[in-house]
């Protein structure tokens, strides 16, 4: 039996022990994957600078604040969103019980992404907890630092109903072998297709975070000053490397000029004139995405950067202008800090240019005219849409984070996160009374019956006015005997 055949196995014998149930032993389990980012600080912060080029404070920053903002909001939440969630009935069903209660579904499988390996790998684990499943945790091998101090979590975590499988792609596809119950992706497209394929060979439903190419429109009619701050921290935050990173830039001619001068005091203030020795500067994870990176660049026209360094896996933040949506870095997603500007004749052409393309994880327009930025929302289809900013809408637990299309299926954050993870189930308690009422589903079927059929079944009831119908109903009673008892004195 192999390593990841063992570690099911494992986390599914110690899921039917049914421990993972109550509310407590989930709590308990969040509690303690909260004590090992704080306990294992330290060696998250080495292993993301070895693996990436992050200080400590820029991996406190984005990897670990969200998770620790995900891992509070589950455990203040966790007994309302467990509970038993009443729905609206009709007529037939007035006198039942009749809800949707959340279950557990079982061994949750775990793919994380090399390029946020803490936030991106342990956010969904997060929802694999609060909704009482057991999870097999497959860290990227591209992140090999942050991998090795992954292994440690079953130190803290129970370790049967958590199991850590480290390793490259033969583990992986020994993994995807295996049956389990929901499977949680975060990576490339061309992966993603693999799993869903492996996936369903099991009819094992899945959540595929993936990326694309999002788009980034730039009206002339906006303070492009602070659009092109905006744009400038979101593209060249982690070298690049950010599924949500503007891919590209849409604008007219006639702002072009203005755009790249904006973006290039930007880089210079935040990365000084050297972003190469700044040390909030990254780097490329591996030789292997620098070339392809690299590649893209062919036959476009350089604004701004375009110095490397292979032995570093070093690239300047890189601006490209003119580029014809035929060009290299126009074929899939760049990944990395080279950011093309294509023109466009204005929003209309903008908003064709995106609907003749994949459907992005993440769409930003900047405009000052709320009319546009409307237009751009009714128009287009995307993960989701950001006006006058970049990558923020992370952040927010109380948005779904997914995408549509190409960039994925599926979504979480917060309860997103517990409900993807969770089977919600229906749930209808009657009572072995009242049989008059079930005469007319009986045969034979009447004209009659089924004139009471259309009153009974198509009435709904809703739950939350019925209650105040009913509460109203009680003070009225209650004031009609207290009058009668004033009136007998």
């Amino acid at each position: 039996m192999s390593r990841e055949q063992q570690a099911v196995q494992q986390a599914r014998k110690a899921f039917l022990t049914g421990r993972s149930k109550p509310l407590d032993y989930r709590i308990k389990q969040l509690q303690n994957l909260k004590r090992f980012i704080k306990e294992k600080t330290t060696d998250i912060a080495n292993a993301m600078r070895k693996d990436l080029h992050k200080t400590a404070n820029a991996t406190q920053l984005f990897e670990i604040l969200g998770l620790e903002g995900e891992i509070n909001l589950a455990v203040s939440k966790l007994a309302e969103w467990a509970a038993a969630r009443p729905v609206n009935k009709n007529l037939l069903t007035i006198a039942d019980d009749v809800y949707i209660q959340p279950e557990p579904l079982g061994v949750v499988l775990i793919i994380g992404a090399w390029n946020y390996p803490i936030a991106v790998t342990l956010q969904p684990l997060v929802g694999a907890i609060a909704a009482g499943n057991a999870a097999v945790v497959k860290p990227s091998e591209v992140s090999s630092h942050t991998a090795k101090v992954m292994e440690l979590l079953p130190l803290f975590l129970d370790p049967e109903m958590y199991q850590v499988v480290t390793g490259g792609v033969s583990e992986t596809q020994e993994l995807l072998k295996q049956r389990f119950d929901h499977i949680f992706y975060t990576g490339s497209s061309t992966v993603g297709k693999l799993v869903m394929e492996a996936a369903a060979r099991h009819l094992t439903p899945v959540t595929l975070e993936l990326g694309g190419k999002s788009p980034c429109y730039i009206d002339k009619n906006c303070d492009i000053r602070i659009a092109c701050r905006r744009i400038t921290w979101g593209k060249y935050m982690n070298c690049g490397q950010t599924c949500i990173a503007p891919d590209y830039i849409l604008c007219e001619s006639s702002i072009q000029d203005k755009v790249i001068n904006e973006i290039q005091k930007c880089i210079q203030e935040f990365y000084t004139n050297d972003p190469k020795s700044f040390a909030d500067y990254g780097r490329i994870i591996n030789q292997r995405h620098f070339k392809r990176i690299m590649a893209l660049t062919d036959g476009s026209t350089l604004a701004i950067g375009g110095d490397s360094d292979e032995s570093e896996c070093y690239i300047a933040p890189t601006v490209l202008r003119d580029v014809t949506p035929g060009s290299k870095v126009m074929q899939e997603e760049i990944f990395g800090p080279i950011l093309p500007i294509v023109i466009v004749n204005g929003l209309k052409e903008a908003i064709q240019f995106i609907n003749e393309r994949e459907k992005p994880l993440a769409l930003y327009i900047f405009s000052s005219s709320k009319k546009v930025i409307k237009q751009m929302i009714s128009e287009t289809s995307s993960g989701a849409l950001v006006a006058n900013d970049c990558l923020v809408h992370f952040t927010i637990s109380d948005l779904p984070f997914g995408g549509v299309g190409n960039s994925g299926t599926g979504r979480y954050h917060g309860k997103y996160s517990f409900d993807q993870l969770s089977h919600l189930r229906s749930c209808l308690i009657k009572k072995l009374n009242m049989e008059g009422v079930n005469q007319m589903r009986y045969p034979p079927h009447t004209t009659e019956k089924l004139r009471w059929a259309r009153v009974l079944l198509l009435k709904q009831v809703n739950l939350a006015r019925w209650r105040q119908v009913a509460q109203v109903a009680v003070i009225a009673a209650l004031a009609a005997f207290v009058v009668q008892r004033f009136l007998r004195r």
